[in-house]
């Protein structure tokens, strides 16, 4: 034991120069890892814990090694708590996601789940980018909206091509997405500032832009998961459930005007 602590005191002496997750290139904890593997993960022991692994486990393809990482994490937890030090990020990634596979991928994370993932997420906010589009031009231009909606199919395919045949780059992802969103941003409030004295039901809209925008800082946090459950990824999931409902209410009194206002021309010829 005072050789572990004497191991994570030097480690946490250079966490400040550390980046990525701290936690998973931690010694202890990869030491506890391989132990646990060769003493667990093989023979016998491998068809002991097969026995006894819930179905909805076996289920989700949680396997040997995947649950001597979940333990060991808590060792090494409990290991920086007795030492005093902030509790280290553990197989940290920032992701942006759709409801669906952000479930699916946080059930059980793989290669293939994090992609679907990463990629849903990017898919949403160019669909956002492009309702906006429709929105704001294409009732009046339809051919804009048309081409413009073939522009974001192109820039979306060549996005996962890049990260799926080329090199899977977190940064670079993080950076496509974020300079993505800040135009689906700005494209938004710029058309509910203009029109917020004709439409009152804008309002909604700009709540929703901006409520996005604040909670989406949650996602640049870290800190220790609160009773060890709600974690900052976790309260952006929860926070976000109302403010798409705030959405809905707005697209819903936006769809309404546009069908008085389609009666009314209607009327009028």
């Amino acid at each position: 034991m005072a050789g572990r602590a004497a191991r994570l005191v030097l480690l946490a002496g250079a966490a400040a120069i550390a980046s990525g997750s701290q936690g998973d290139r931690e010694p202890v904890y990869r030491d506890c890892v391989l132990q646990c593997e060769e003493r667990n993960c093989s023979g016998g022991a491998l068809k002991h814990f097969r026995s006894r692994q819930p179905i909805y486990m076996s289920l989700a393809g949680w396997t040997c090694p995947d649950d001597c990482k979940y333990e060991c994490m808590w060792v090494t937890v409990g290991l920086y708590l007795q030492e005093g030090h902030k509790v280290p990020q553990f197989h940290g990634k920032v992701s942006l996601n759709a409801w669906f596979w952000s479930t699916v991928f946080h059930t059980r994370d793989t290669n293939l789940t994090e992609k679907m993932d990463y990629f849903c997420a990017s898919t949403v906010i160019l669909h956002s980018v492009y309702l906006c589009c429709v929105r704001t031009v294409g009732l009046q231009r339809p051919a804009v909206a048309s081409a413009f909606r073939a522009l974001l199919l192109l820039m979306l395919t060549a996005h996962i091509s890049y990260l799926s045949l080329i090199r899977f780059d977190y940064g670079y992802n993080l950076a496509a997405n974020v300079a993505i969103g800040l135009v689906n941003m700005v494209w938004w409030l710029a058309w509910c500032l203009r029109n917020q004295r004709r439409l009152p039901h804008v309002r909604k809209c700009v709540a929703v832009v901006l409520l996005l925008q604040g909670l989406s800082l949650l996602e640049l946090l870290d800190f220790p998961p609160l009773f060890w459950v709600l974690d900052a990824h976790a309260i952006w999931h929860i926070s976000t459930i109302p403010v798409h409902v705030l959405f809905f209410s707005f697209l819903e009194d936006d769809s309404l005007y546009l069908l008085k206002e389609s009666e009314a021309k209607f009327k009028l010829d």
